[in-house]
Protein backbone atom coordinates (compact mmCIF):
# COMPACT_ATOMS: atom_id res chain seq x y z
CA UNK A 1 0.00 0.00 0.00
CA UNK A 2 1.50 3.43 -1.07
CA UNK A 3 0.50 6.69 0.42
CA UNK A 4 0.30 10.23 -1.30
CA UNK A 5 0.50 12.80 0.37
CA UNK A 6 -0.72 16.41 -1.16
CA UNK A 7 0.29 19.68 1.01
CA UNK A 8 -0.20 23.34 -0.47
CA UNK A 9 1.73 26.19 0.30
CA UNK A 10 0.99 29.67 -0.95
CA UNK A 11 4.54 30.55 -0.49
CA UNK A 12 6.23 29.71 -4.11
CA UNK A 13 9.47 29.18 -2.27
CA UNK A 14 9.02 26.98 0.23
CA UNK A 15 10.99 24.28 0.89
CA UNK A 16 9.27 21.20 0.55
CA UNK A 17 10.90 18.97 3.29
CA UNK A 18 10.34 21.96 5.79
CA UNK A 19 6.99 22.12 4.90
CA UNK A 20 6.71 18.16 5.59
CA UNK A 21 8.33 18.56 8.93
CA UNK A 22 6.02 21.36 9.97
CA UNK A 23 2.98 19.63 9.35
CA UNK A 24 4.16 16.57 11.29
CA UNK A 25 4.81 18.42 14.09
CA UNK A 26 1.05 20.47 13.41
CA UNK A 27 -0.65 17.01 13.66
CA UNK A 28 1.76 15.67 16.82
CA UNK A 29 0.42 19.27 18.43
CA UNK A 30 -3.29 18.70 17.46
CA UNK A 31 -3.13 14.79 18.61
CA UNK A 32 -1.60 16.30 22.16
CA UNK A 33 -4.44 18.38 22.36
CA UNK A 34 -6.96 16.18 21.27
CA UNK A 35 -5.45 13.66 23.98
CA UNK A 36 -5.60 16.16 26.40
CA UNK A 37 -9.39 17.13 25.76
CA UNK A 38 -10.75 13.75 26.08
CA UNK A 39 -8.71 11.85 28.48
CA UNK A 40 -6.75 14.72 31.34
CA UNK A 41 -9.87 16.95 31.29
CA UNK A 42 -8.43 19.44 29.61
CA UNK A 43 -11.49 21.67 28.89
CA UNK A 44 -13.27 21.16 32.20
CA UNK A 45 -12.19 24.24 33.98
CA UNK A 46 -14.73 26.82 34.62
CA UNK A 47 -12.56 29.55 36.46
CA UNK A 48 -11.99 32.78 34.93
CA UNK A 49 -8.71 34.03 36.77
CA UNK A 50 -5.77 33.64 34.62
CA UNK A 51 -3.12 31.46 37.17
CA UNK A 52 -6.29 29.03 37.68
CA UNK A 53 -6.60 28.83 34.16
CA UNK A 54 -2.76 28.45 33.60
CA UNK A 55 -2.34 25.79 36.82
CA UNK A 56 -5.22 23.78 35.06
CA UNK A 57 -3.90 23.88 31.18
CA UNK A 58 -0.24 22.62 32.97
CA UNK A 59 -1.39 20.33 35.04
CA UNK A 60 -3.68 18.67 32.27
CA UNK A 61 -0.69 18.60 29.69
CA UNK A 62 1.68 17.61 32.80
CA UNK A 63 -0.69 14.38 33.35
CA UNK A 64 -0.87 13.33 29.69
CA UNK A 65 2.80 13.56 29.99
CA UNK A 66 3.26 11.26 32.69
CA UNK A 67 0.89 8.49 31.09
CA UNK A 68 3.48 9.06 27.87
CA UNK A 69 6.48 8.75 29.94
CA UNK A 70 5.10 5.52 32.17
CA UNK A 71 3.72 3.74 28.24
CA UNK A 72 7.33 4.55 26.77
CA UNK A 73 9.07 2.71 29.91
CA UNK A 74 6.37 0.45 29.97
CA UNK A 75 7.11 -0.41 26.17
CA UNK A 76 8.14 -3.80 24.79
CA UNK A 77 11.28 -2.79 22.71
CA UNK A 78 10.81 -4.81 19.79
CA UNK A 79 7.55 -3.58 18.63
CA UNK A 80 7.33 0.35 17.53
CA UNK A 81 6.40 3.08 20.13
CA UNK A 82 2.11 3.67 20.33
CA UNK A 83 0.75 5.41 22.51
CA UNK A 84 -2.92 4.73 22.73
CA UNK A 85 -4.49 7.06 25.74
CA UNK A 86 -7.43 4.20 25.23
CA UNK A 87 -5.56 1.94 26.27
CA UNK A 88 -3.55 3.39 29.42
CA UNK A 89 -7.27 4.57 30.45
CA UNK A 90 -8.51 1.00 30.23
CA UNK A 91 -5.69 -0.68 31.69
CA UNK A 92 -5.62 1.81 35.06
CA UNK A 93 -9.34 1.33 35.16
CA UNK A 94 -8.91 -2.46 35.03
CA UNK A 95 -6.03 -2.16 37.82
CA UNK A 96 -8.40 0.07 39.97
CA UNK A 97 -11.06 -2.83 39.53
CA UNK A 98 -8.63 -5.82 40.29
CA UNK A 99 -7.77 -3.92 43.40
CA UNK A 100 -10.75 -3.40 44.59
CA UNK A 101 -11.82 -7.00 44.14
CA UNK A 102 -8.78 -8.06 45.79
CA UNK A 103 -9.62 -5.96 48.57
CA UNK A 104 -13.55 -6.91 48.93
CA UNK A 105 -12.73 -10.68 48.70
CA UNK A 106 -9.87 -10.34 50.85
CA UNK A 107 -7.78 -12.51 48.82
CA UNK A 108 -3.67 -12.17 49.48
CA UNK A 109 -2.85 -9.38 46.76
CA UNK A 110 0.86 -11.50 45.71
CA UNK A 111 -1.07 -14.29 45.36
CA UNK A 112 -3.70 -12.91 42.71
CA UNK A 113 -0.73 -10.80 40.90
CA UNK A 114 1.51 -13.64 40.52
CA UNK A 115 -0.91 -15.77 38.69
CA UNK A 116 -0.10 -16.34 35.24
CA UNK A 117 -3.69 -14.79 34.11
CA UNK A 118 -3.32 -11.97 36.07
CA UNK A 119 -1.68 -9.70 32.85
CA UNK A 120 -4.31 -10.69 30.66
CA UNK A 121 -6.95 -9.63 33.42
CA UNK A 122 -5.13 -6.21 32.90
CA UNK A 123 -5.34 -5.71 29.40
Amino acid sequence: MQFCIVLFSTDLDFCPKEMVTLYHLRFQIEFLFRDSKQFTGLEDCQSRHAKKLDFHVNASLSALNLAELQAWQARDLEQPFVLSMTSLNRRALNDFLLDAFISKLKRSPTLIKSHPNYESLRA
